[in-house]
């Protein structure tokens, strides 16, 4: 499958995200929290790209292979705190 430009298609979407990104990049959001919270999200959306992509980052900043297999199931996993469930509802 082809994946879509979106800085060509739709760069107004695009600019949208990139501000996002800064807005989460500069909130008390841990590293790995956000890395997290990007796993699941490209999990949710089915974006193979994305999901490599924040896994690939998750592992760099030290999340364990153990923790990212659990996040489908993390509202239920023992292996996350409290404080990262809060960001799963």
């Amino acid at each position: 499958m082809k994946r879509i430009n979106i800085t060509k298609t739709e760069p107004n979407a695009y600019k949208g995200m990139l501000a996002l990104e800064q807005y989460i990049r500069n909130s008390q959001i841990a590293p790995l929290l956000r890395e997290l919270i990007k796993i699941s999200a490209s999990q949710i959306n089915g974006c193979a790209y994305c999901i490599d992509m924040h896994t690939q980052e998750a592992l760099k900043i030290g999340e364990t292979q153990r923790r990212i297999f659990a996040l489908p199931a993390w509202k239920e996993s023992p292996l996350f705190t409290a404080e990262e469930k809060r960001y799963c509802n």
